[in-house]
């Protein structure tokens, strides 16, 4: 997929601003004596730039510049519009204001909420993800409620670093705590570790980037390749159909997380050879969660008023509206979608029942989805109607209400290799074909032509598209929202199962062959029979 005009321009300034790290650094009920004893075990020179923000009372003067002093030979500054991020530099954000960088420059604006609850540490952290990239990094103290739980994720998926105080060393462990629960953090450290864990990470940046030459370019894929294969053979994850540009920034990112520098491939392969928990927790890392309750909300707007009444009209007595999210994370995604057609089913009047599937190939992410947990955080993106309905409140979090968990089915699915679900209404897959290949990207496609029945709806993520052939025809571009037009021909699951097949551990077989045809068609019909005549049943 191509990239928009305005992630090539931000690529751009990225690479013109140094190699440095960025460092946000959250703090609010005893953050400030945290930061002070990290500041405290800081070289002068460290190559990196502090951001801090410290939850203040927007009504009175700051003095956190001052105190801060004394603990660093730093250069500490309040932050002011327009002043460029440098290293060796600590930023304060003043009081009752937002921060952000962009183009390499401090930016202040007004709170975005002011009456309800103001998080500028996520805000902050927002930007610094789509600013630097891997430069970005995020570090969490002391401190009371959830702010940095949602920015740390988008640091995490553009392959930051994000590290959290140690909850039993914290003086209030709210933030700390919070961050932990959304499995987004890379460590949990005391502060006096947290400086060695900066250093390293700073060492493994500047010693990235493309090799220099072709010998270099061919070690490095064969090494990936190498990894890839030992991950397909020692684990449940199969990466052989991902952008390859996409694994080796997370195997960077991990093998700096672990003091290896990117010149020591092999003797970080040596380590995945004999190191099964190292294999498994690299895997991990390769999976990518983007996900969050409500997410864009502009294409939930258009899904209320015009794409979900028209699926509900439609409609007949005894028919169940079905709903797959495919990589479907921790589950915001499915609960959200779930939540969107209760509600509209209700103000119709209805009897209809709601089917939702959603599936991930990361059976944590499962598990967590599962239990429903989601912390304070969520308050910002769920309205408070919506918790109350669908939601109670527990100590660490919001807890989905029963007659909610019950809408949902989670599954651990390779979509790759495992048989799709059928008779869907819709099928939201969003930000997932993004990392794979393109001969993967047609399949999976081809897979969702089969799935859904004729009329059915097809959401993807903001970077991705359908090919004009006749099976799908756009109802709205910008939002990526398509309908299922075509029909599927006679032996087209058959090739497209064998197509799928062939991804999986060798196991050969003639797609040509009119047996293989029939094994597949066969295979269809018994699938299809259980699930629409086979009674519901547990094996213990």
């Amino acid at each position: 997929m191509s990239q928009s005009g305005g992630e090539a321009r931000r690529d751009r300034r990225r690479a013109d601003a140094g190699h440095f790290p960025v460092v946000a650094i959250g703090a609010s009920a005893g953050g400030l004596d945290a930061c002070r004893k990290l500041l405290d075990t800081l070289p002068a020179r460290n190559g990196m730039a502090f951001i801090l923000v410290q939850h203040l009372d927007p009504t009175h003067e700051s003095l956190i510049v001052n105190l801060l002093a004394n603990h660093t030979s730093m250069t500490v500054r309040q932050a002011a519009e327009g002043m460029p991020v440098e290293p060796d530099h600590v930023y304060v954000i003043p009081p009752g204001a937002y921060l952000a960088v962009d183009g390499g420059s401090l930016r202040l604006s007004e709170p975005q909420e002011r009456h309800g609850a103001r998080l500028p540490f996520d805000f902050l952290l927002h930007a610094l993800a789509a600013e630097y990239g891997e430069r970005a990094v995020c570090v969490i103290l002391s401190g009371t409620g959830a702010d940095g739980s949602l920015g740390l994720v988008s640091v995490k998926n553009r392959d930051g670093l994000v590290i959290a105080q140690d909850p039993d060393e914290a003086a209030f462990d709210g933030m700390p705590r919070s961050a932990i629960g959304t499995r987004a953090v890379d460590q949990v450290l005391r502060v006096a570790q947290i400086h060695e864990a900066l250093a390293g990470y700073r060492q493994s940046i500047a010693g990235r980037g493309s090799p220099d030459d072709a010998a270099s370019q061919f070690e490095a894929k064969s090494s990936l390749a190498e990894i890839v294969e030992l991950l397909r053979m020692k684990t449940a994850y199969d990466f052989t159909q991902y952008k390859p540009g996409t694994l080796q920034r997370r195997l960077d990112r991990r093998m700096s997380l672990i003091g290896f520098r990117p010149q020591e491939m092999e003797r970080y392969l040596d380590r995945l050879r004999t190191d099964e928990g190292e294999l498994e927790l690299l895997a991990k890392d390769f999976l990518i969660h983007v996900t969050s309750f409500f997410r864009d909300p502009k294409i939930f707007d258009l899904l209320t008023t015009t794409i979900a009444p028209e699926l509900i009209r439609d409609k007949g007595p005894g028919q169940p509206l079905r709903i797959w999210i495919v990589g479907c994370s921790t589950g915001e995604e499915a609960y959200s979608l779930a939540i969107l057609f209760l509600e509209l089913i209700s103000v119709a009047q209805r009897n209809i029942k709601l089917q939702v599937f959603a599936s991930d190939i990361d059976s944590d992410a499962i598990a967590t989805a599962r239990e429903g947990l989601y912390p304070d955080s969520i308050a910002s993106e769920v309205s408070p109607e919506r918790l109350s309905r669908f939601f109670s409140k527990e100590e660490h979090g919001y807890r989905v209400a029963p007659e909610l968990r019950a809408t949902v089915v989670f599954t651990v699915q390779n979509l790759l290799t495992d048989p799709p679900f059928s008779r869907l209404d819709l099928v939201s897959c969003r930000n997932l074909l993004i990392y794979m290949r393109p001969d993967a990207q047609a399949k999976i496609v081809g897979l969702f032509h089969f799935a859904l029945r004729q009329g059915g709806i097809l959401l993807l993520g903001n970077s991705e598209a359908v090919v004009d052939d006749g099976r799908f025809e756009t109802i709205a571009k910008s939002e990526r929202i398509y309908r299922h037009i075509g029909r599927s021909r006679p032996g087209e699951f058959g090739a497209l199962s064998t197509a799928i097949e062939g991804m999986r551990p060798p196991a050969i077989r003639n797609p040509e062959l009119p047996g293989a045809r029939r094994d597949d068609l066969a295979d269809l019909s018994r699938s299809l029979v259980l699930e629409t005549y086979a009674p519901a049943a547990v094996l213990i």
